[in-house]
This record gives structure tokens, sequence and C-alpha cells, in this order.
């Protein structure tokens, strides 16, 4: 991901909180073509020091079948983003867009079958807890569960790079920075969560 120095980011709580609320990312990889997924992720950070992600795809899928162990692999997550008008400047200039992503490089490590489970049964929690009448993987039995798994590729990723880019108009003066925050609140909630974002890094 190409990151000018002044929207570059070291938070790594930023980059938490991305891949919290933007879970459903791609998974990139190379092996023997390019080739994309959409998976739920998860951050695991049971080891602190040894944070990885964490996902599963259908093993039907032609990307679960070049997977292997050390390969290398790119987990996208697309946060918050906007369009930026020009017209909200004081001068002619050029449209643009505002967002937070993160990107992960990494190795794969294939999940043995007690670290699927697991996955699974935290991924369901993480969700269903929410839901007025929780499906949780103990209701529904073990055997259904492993049997159900038998379809799954859970994979862990190894982080080797970490990029966390937030593209939030810092390039402009302060009359234009302040009127797109104005404009932004006035619009729907990826705006409104921008011009917050905004608010924040302009203390």
């Amino acid at each position: 991901m190409f990151i000018p120095k002044l929207y570059r980011s070291e938070d790594y709580d930023l980059m938490r909180e991305i891949i919290k609320e933007n879970s459903f990312a791609l998974l990139i990889s190379s092996v023997d073509k390019i080739r994309a997924t959409h998976s739920m992720m998860m951050l695991n950070e049971d080891d602190p020091e040894n944070a990885y992600i964490e996902t599963h795809i259908s093993r039907a899928n032609p990307q679960a079948k070049t997977l292997n162990d050390g390969d290398e692999v790119l987990c996208d997550f697309l946060g918050a983003h906007t369009y930026i008008s020009s017209s909200w400047y004081d001068h002619i200039n050029v449209s643009t867009w505002n967002y937070e992503a993160v990107q992960i490089h990494g190795t794969v490590e294939i999940m043995n079958h007690d670290e699927l489970y697991t996955h699974l049964d935290k991924l369901t929690s993480k969700y269903e807890s929410f839901q007025q009448c929780p499906m949780m993987v103990e209701d529904m039995g073990r055997e259904f569960v492993e049997k159900e798994m038998k379809g799954a590729f859970g994979i862990k990723i190894i982080p080797t790079e970490i990029f966390i880019k937030q593209k939030l108009s810092q390039n402009r003066k302060e009359t234009d920075y302040n009127n797109i925050i104005s404009q932004l609140e006035q619009s729907d909630h990826n705006a409104r969560k921008i011009a917050e974002k905004m608010k924040l890094i302009k203390k």
C-alpha cells in the first residue's frame, strides 16, 4: 500500500479498531496466480508479543487448495471512507477520497483441528452474543460442528509487515479542513465518522 509520510500511522490502537470494526476483509495470495477471498478475520492477541490474524475460507475455494505453511498472503482492511468534494475548498482543486485502511503482510500457518474449532467458537460468540436468541457453538453439539468443519480451511497469518493509513485531509489549510468537517457532518454515517476522526487528529 502506497502511504505518503503525511498519511502514515503507527497507531496500533487504530489498527485494532479498524480490524475489529471492518473484519470482513480481503485475503489475497499469489501462489499460482492472484487470488482474493472476502473472509471474516480476527486479531488474536492471546500473546500480545506474537499477535496474528486468524480466518477461515471454504475448503472448496481454489485459494484454499493452493495455500501451504509459509506462503505469503496479504490481509486488506478498509475502514471508514468517504468522498471529499473539491467544491468544499476556497480554491480550484481536484476532488478526492478520505479513508482509513490497514494492510497486513504475513506468512500462513494452517490451523489444526483444535485450532479451527476454537476459532469458529470465538467467531460465533463474537457475532451471536448480540442476537436475541444466540446460537453458540456449544448449542450445536460438537459432533455437528466437527462435521461442518470438514468444509472449512482455517489459517493463521503471522505478520511480517503492517501498514496503517489515515488519509484525512492533513494536506489542507485550516479553513478548508474545517469546512470539510462541516460538510461531512451533514452526510451519511461513514462521512460523519471521518469528520469525527478529522476532529481528533486536529487536536
